[in-house]
């Protein structure tokens, strides 16, 4: 039996050690796999694009004069910028701006702080509580979801008028709430169903409650269910027309989505009024969606990867 020799050995496992790091390197810059990362990214880059020039021209638009919105040929960089549109739309006398602009966000504010408030108790029941009818009662949650306020927008219309809440936030406030709140019981379920029972075992044998569990350990666990069930209850709100149409009567409660339709006539459109009061309505939701993007995209990708 012969001893082996120490720098032999040495030798060998420098060789397996370069092998192990520097081969995966090398094959990682390959020029196939550069190739494939910048074709990847202009393809992100194209679509990028393809989906921003409405918002560009939108934009632009609104920084024109009617007369060369309504220009054949078209032109796309003003000739004649204008931003005094935006100021001049606040007192057009076709509709109160300043004030649909308050209304929208009340009713977008308050409807979505309904949604979480009732939501996240009814999900946390629902993902941790066995009772009869259960897979019937979240059954019945995803049919809500399917009906638009449009659909009921005369039986509401009939109720509000009952309670004496007809032409008021409050009308829209519980409109709002209600048709986003199955969607934000659903998600918010999964998310809680996805916490594992023995974390909250464990704090219940440290002394807390219920209530406490719930607010100190379960709510900062789903997070990211709190955040898109958010965003997307926002939006909805604040995009929503039908109900509001019919439900607002009165110039100064309706929101952004109906006054925008005072600018649009049957002969005539004031255009540039139309795309700066379009612009004004996304920067709300643009700013949110910046503030709690990475939060979202967790969100929607929770439990794709084990």
């Amino acid at each position: 039996m012969t001893a082996s020799n120490p720098v032999t050995v040495d030798r060998a496992a420098a060789a397996v050690t370069s092998e192990t790091i520097v081969a995966p390197n090398d094959s990682a810059l390959t020029p196939r796999k550069v190739r494939r990362r910048w074709d990847l990214t202009l393809v992100g880059i194209a679509l990028a694009a393809l989906f921003l020039i409405p918002y560009v021209v939108m934009v632009l638009g609104s920084l024109k004069p009617r007369s060369e919105i309504l220009r054949i040929p078209p032109t796309y960089i003003p000739e004649q910028w204008r931003p005094d549109n935006y100021a001049t739309m606040w007192n057009t006398p076709e509709t109160p701006l300043p004030f649909n602009l308050v209304s929208t966000l009340v009713i977008s504010v308050f409807a979505t702080v309904v949604v979480l408030l009732v939501a996240i108790p009814a999900a946390y029941y629902t993902a941790r509580k066995q009772f009869p009818g259960k897979v019937a009662f979240l059954g019945l949650v995803l049919v809500t979801q399917m009906l638009q306020p449009v659909v009921l927008v005369t039986g509401l219309l009939r109720e509000f008028f009952t309670l004496g809440i007809n032409d008021t936030w409050l009308a829209m406030i519980l409109v709002n709430a209600a048709f986003n709140l199955s969607f934000a019981v659903w998600i918010l379920h999964s998310f809680f169903a996805s916490v594992p029972v023995e974390i909250e075992e464990a704090a219940q044998l440290d002394g807390l409650s219920r209530f406490q569990i719930l607010t100190r350990v379960s709510l900062p666990l789903v997070w990211p269910g709190i955040v898109t069930a958010t965003i997307f209850a926002f939006v909805s709100c604040w995009n929503e027309f039908a109900a509001s149409l019919v439900i607002l009567t009165t110039p100064e409660n309706q929101p952004l989505s109906v006054a925008l339709t005072k600018f649009i006539g049957q002969y005539d459109t004031a255009w540039q009024y139309v795309f700066a009061i379009s612009t004004v309505g996304i920067v709300p939701v643009v700013i949110l969606f910046a503030l709690i993007e990475k939060r979202l995209v967790a969100g929607l990708t929770a439990g794709s990867v084990k």
